[in-house]
């Protein structure tokens, strides 16, 4: 897929369609939010920034984009060594940078307005408890589960039904995190956004859903491609 934006794009169409662009936007001090109704060169010249630069920022998000929306049915043909650093790389890493950059939304609009809205005060408390898990979640793969793994591939796991175990531990945290993004589905009523929701209150919905998809993805190489091989 092409790189869509331009100079001419409109800087709220760029957040509408790929909601991760406005941590760009954020870090270059432009408001997408109330202020987005403008072109992205005019953004730009408002706070003298450079359009070149701006622009390969926005395609550095984009191409990680496309990337994780790659069919990932090749894997099923990969090494477990190759599945592994592809999990990693695609989906860890890009879990803990979207957790960390999320969490400031998430807190803010069940401030603001989580008064009038006040399941979005259960959202706050559901996302950071799956942020908390999921973090654990991750180091303790890397450091330990996929240390085992790489043993089984290789046959020399000092236990192998200890290792066997462990990945079944990681199955059932797999069932609890997509317990936790359900709760967050159901008290959204499906991330159906009120009609006095800003540009924050819908960024906040529209990247709790893409973290969704991005973790069942993760889950879904995990237990129907690599874990299959050793249970």
């Amino acid at each position: 897929m092409t790189f869509p934006f331009t100079a001419n794009s409109l800087v709220k169409d760029i957040v509408n369609e790929l909601p991760k662009t406005s941590d760009v936007f954020k870090k270059n001090r432009i408001d997408f939010c109330c202020g987005g109704n403008i072109r992205l060169s005019q953004a730009v010249s408002q706070h003298g920034l450079d359009i070149d630069v701006l622009l390969d920022e926005l395609k550095v998000v984009f191409d990680k984009y496309i990337n994780a929306e790659k069919d990932i049915e090749v894997w099923t043909d990969s090494d477990s060594n190759t599945i592994i650093d592809h999990v990693i790389q695609n989906y860890h890493r890009v879990s803990e940078e979207e957790l960390r950059n999320l969490s400031p939304y998430v807190t803010k609009v069940s401030r603001v307005h989580g008064d009038n809205h006040p399941e979005l005060l259960k959202v706050n408390e559901l996302f950071f408890e799956f942020k908390k898990e999921l973090i654990e979640h991750m180091e303790k793969e890397e450091a330990v589960v996929f240390p085992l793994i790489r043993q089984l591939e290789e046959g020399t796991v000092p236990n192998r039904e200890e290792a066997i175990q462990m990945i079944i531990e990681l199955e059932k945290e797999h069932d609890h995190a997509g317990e936790v993004l359900r709760q967050i589905r159901e008290v959204t009523s499906d991330f159906a956004l009120p009609l006095d929701a800003c540009g924050t209150y819908r960024l906040v919905y529209a990247r709790l859903e893409a973290l969704e998809g991005l973790t069942f993805m993760h889950v879904h190489l995990e237990n129907n491609i690599l874990f299959p091989r050793y249970i």
